[in-house]
C-alpha cells in the first residue's frame, strides 16, 4: 500500500464548522446516484437531505452557502439546467442552478461511508472465505481450457471479479479481526465473569479456525498450480476481452493497465498462499499469529483466574497500601506501615550461635561478626527446621518379582497364540478360524504396523524384541473377510500373512508386548 496525498480541501467537510450539515449534503447527492441521479437543485437537494436522515431546519440562505463552499472545495460542480422550462423568473432562481458530484465529491463520499463502516465493522476469520477462494480458482481453472468464446471470456471475468472480491475480504477481515483481539488483550473491563467468558470463547473461535487452517490452504494452492498450468497470462488476457470495456477505453495503455492492474492483485493472491520468490505465505503467518493469540489469551484467563483464586491481586494490595501511606498523619506512622508491610522488624534469628561460639567475643558488633547459617523454613515460617529418623523405604522386590512373572507368562502366552495362527506359512486371513481376544490383538498390531511402511509388496515387520515377524501381501483379487473374536468381528481386506516366531526358553523373554 503505497502512500498518497489527497488535496488539502478533500477532507475538510468533515472538520469545518456545521461539518454535519456538509457530511449531510454530500450523502444526499450520493442518495441520488443510488437513483442514478446526477444533478440537483437545492429544491432537490433538501428532499434528499430528507431522505438521509437530516431532520433539522434550513433555512434557504444557509443551505445555499453549503453548496457554494462545497463547489469552493472541489467536491460539487454547479451549472446551468438548459433543458428546463420555467414559468416564473423566481422558479427559474431556484430551479435554473443544478450541482453535481465531482469525483473528488464521489472519493469523499467513499471515503466517509467506508470509514463509517470500518468504524462499526468486526473482523471474523471466515473459513468460508478460503473455500470460495478455491473454488474461484478451480472455475478459473476450468474455464480456461475451454475454447475462447466470448461468453467463457465473460464468465472468467465474472469469475475473477469474485476472486478478488473474496481475497480482499479476507484481507480485510484478517486485518479487523487482528486489530479487535489485540485491543480485547489489552481491555480492562470490569465485569470479570464475562471478559473472561469473552476471552475464553475466543480461544474456542480460533482453535476451531486453526484446526482446518491447512487443509484449506492446500486446496487453494492446488487450485493454484491448476490455474498456473494453463497460464495466468491467459486467463487474465481472456478476463480483459470478458470485461466488456466502453471503446473509450480500449487502447493499449488502458489495457496495458489493466492487466497490470490485475497482475499486482493475482500477486497479492500468490503473497498469501503460494509465493513465487520462497518467501513465507502470508497464511502461514495468520496461522502462527493465531496461535501466539491463543497463548496470549490463555495467559490472561490464567492470570484472571489466579486472582479469582486469591482473596485480592498483588495489585490491589499495592494500592490499597498506597492509600494507607497517603493517609498516615506522621512520619513514625509510616516507619510503623513500612516494617509492618515489608517485615523490616527486629531479627527472628537472634537466638542462633556460631558454628564456634568461642570465638566470637560476646561485645562484638553483629556488623563485624562472621555470618550465621539461617535455615530455609526459618526465613519463611519463622520455624526452626526440625530434623527427624528418616522413613523406612519400601521393600518392593516381592511385587518386583510378581509383576515379572505376570509379564513372562502373558509373553509366553501371545507366542503361543501366534503359533497356532501357522507359523512359517503363507496364510489368508479368510483361513483363520474364531479369534481368541489375545491372539487377535497382537495380530491386529502387527498388521497395522506392517500397513504402515512404505515400499513395495509384500511388506515385513518385527516386533521389538525380534521374536516375531510378519510378512504382509495385499489381496491381488481386492478381497475382503470378516475376522471374528470372541470380541466380536472385524470386516477388513483379505491380506496373506506368514509369521515367523523365534523359539527362545521362557526364562530369556523380556516382560515387554509382543507388537509395537
Amino acid at each position: 500500500m503505497r502512500h498518497v496525498v489527497l488535496p488539502d480541501t478533500m477532507l475538510r467537510f468533515a472538520v469545518a464548522d456545521r461539518n454535519s450539515l456538509y457530511t449531510a449534503v454530500l450523502y444526499a447527492f450520493g442518495d441520488a446516484s443510488d437513483r442514478l441521479v446526477t444533478s440537483l437543485s437545492a429544491d432537490d437537494v433538501r428532499r434528499h437531505l430528507d431522505a438521509v436522515g437530516w431532520r433539522d431546519d434550513v433555512e434557504d440562505v444557509d443551505l445555499a452557502a453549503a453548496l457554494d463552499k462545497m463547489v469552493s472545495w472541489g467536491l460539487l460542480e454547479s451549472g446551468q439546467n438548459h433543458t428546463e422550462r420555467y414559468r416564473t423568473v423566481r422558479e427559474y432562481e431556484r430551479r435554473n442552478l443544478q450541482f453535481s458530484l465531482t469525483r473528488q465529491g464521489e472519493a469523499a463520499l467513499t471515503g466517509h461511508v467506508a470509514t463509517v463502516a470500518a468504524l462499526q465493522a468486526t473482523g471474523a476469520l471466515q473459513t468460508a472465505v478460503l473455500e470460495a477462494v478455491a473454488e474461484r480458482l478451480d472455475q478459473l481453472a476450468d474455464l480456461a481450457v475451454e475454447a475462447d468464446e466470448a461468453a467463457l471470456d465473460r464468465k472468467i471475468y465474472v469469475t475473477l471479479q469474485e476472486l478478488e472480491g473474496h481475497l480482499a475480504g479476507l484481507a480485510r477481515n484478517v486485518k479487523q479481526f487482528n486489530g479487535d483481539l489485540q485491543r480485547l488483550l489489552r481491555a480492562e473491563a470490569v465485569d470479570e465473569e464475562t471478559f473472561a467468558d469473552v476471552k475464553q470463547a475466543t480461544v474456542t473461535y480460533l482453535q476451531e479456525y486453526l484446526s482446518r487452517l491447512d487443509e484449506r490452504v492446500a486446496r487453494i494452492v492446488r487450485a493454484l498450480d491448476r490455474v498456473r498450468a494453463v497460464g495466468v497470462a491467459v486467463v487474465l488476457a481472456r478476463a480483459l476481452e470478458g470485461a466488456e470495456l466502453p471503446p473509450h477505453l480500449r487502447s493499449a495503455e488502458h489495457d496495458d493497465q489493466w492487466l497490470a492492474h490485475s497482475r499486482a492483485r493475482w500477486a497479492g493472491l500468490d503473497a498469501w498462499f503460494a509465493p513465487q520468490d520462497g518467501s513465507r505465505p502470508r497464511a502461514e503467518e495468520l496461522g502462527a499469529a493465531g496461535r501466539r493469540a491463543i497463548l496470549a489469551l490463555l495467559q490472561v484467563l490464567e492470570r484472571l483466574w489466579a486472582a479469582r483464586r486469591r482473596p485480592s491481586s498483588l495489585e490491589a494490595d499495592f494500592r490499597t497500601l498506597a492509600r494507607w501511606f497517603a493517609a498516615a498523619p506522621a512520619d513514625a506512622d509510616l516507619h510503623r506501615l513500612w516494617r509492618a508491610a515489608f517485615g523490616l522488624h527486629s531479627s527472628r534469628h537472634a537466638h542462633l550461635d556460631h558454628t564456634d561460639p568461642e570465638s566470637v567475643r560476646g561485645g562484638m558488633s553483629w556488623h563485624d561478626a562472621p555470618p550465621v547459617p539461617v535455615s530455609r523454613t526459618l526465613r519463611e515460617s519463622g520455624r526452626t527446621a526440625v530434623f527427624s529418623r528418616t522413613g523406612k523405604v519400601r521393600d518392593v522386590s516381592v511385587v518386583r518379582r510378581e509383576r515379572a512373572a505376570r509379564a513372562r507368562a502373558e509373553r509366553e502366552q501371545a507366542l503361543a497364540a501366534l503359533r497356532s495362527l501357522g507359523a512359517g506359512e503363507d496364510t489368508r486371513l479368510s483361513g483363520i478360524a474364531r479369534l481368541d481376544t489375545t491372539a487377535f490383538r497382537h495380530l491386529l498390531a502387527l498388521i497395522g504396523k506392517a500397513v504402515g511402511v512404505p515400499g513395495g509388496e509384500p511388506r515385513s515387520v518385527r516386533s521389538s524384541d525380534g521374536l516375531v515377524t510378519l510378512t504382509l501381501t495385499p489381496p491381488v483379487d481386492g478381497g475382503r473377510t470378516m475376522l471374528r473374536t470372541t470380541a466380536g468381528e472385524l470386516d477388513c481386506p483379505d491380506f496373506t500373512v506368514r509369521l515367523t516366531v523365534v523359539p527362545v526358553p521362557a526364562a530369556s523373554l523380556r516382560p515387554a508386548g509382543v507388537a509395537s
